[in-house]
């Protein structure tokens, strides 16, 4: 695995540490935020192990999308889940008018938990079968 990606993953299990923290704190705003950069760092690495790398969040989610969840690389479901990690995240970070419920940010940090480790263990896959592939 390129270093870069493997960076990118270290940073989206960081932001689940921190959303778990944040929860404790009872801050479920900012953990919905915390837990949306998780998956978007790991969307991101995925990205990079192909050689792609975009400049906003609609065409990271959208190119993983078309790339990985049409392709049957990913479930379905990933499509939402993602959609509504970065529409909690906009409203933690950026609407005062609506708050995030508790509930809704356990939610958001499982489901995160769920995106990065599924892209970790595709990108670890993938990996182990391109070093089977040079023997």
């Amino acid at each position: 695995m390129k270093p870069q990606c493997a960076a990118l993953l270290a940073s989206a299990e960081s932001k689940l540490n921190a959303a778990r923290i944040l929860l404790a704190e009872d801050l479920p705003g900012d953990a919905a935020s915390r837990a949306y950069y998780a998956a978007f760092h790991a969307m991101s690495a995925l990205h990079l192990a192909y050689g792609q790398t975009f400049s906003s969040h609609a065409q990271v989610i959208g190119r993983f999308n078309k790339d990985f969840v049409k392709s049957g690389d990913f479930p379905a479901e990933l499509t939402r889940v993602i959609t509504r990690l970065f529409e909690d995240r906009q409203a933690g970070d950026y609407d005062v008018s609506v708050a995030v419920p508790m509930e809704r940010a356990h939610q958001d940090l499982i489901d995160a938990e769920r995106v990065v480790a599924a892209i970790t263990e595709f990108l670890l896959k993938d990996a182990a079968d391109a070093d089977e592939d040079l023997r």
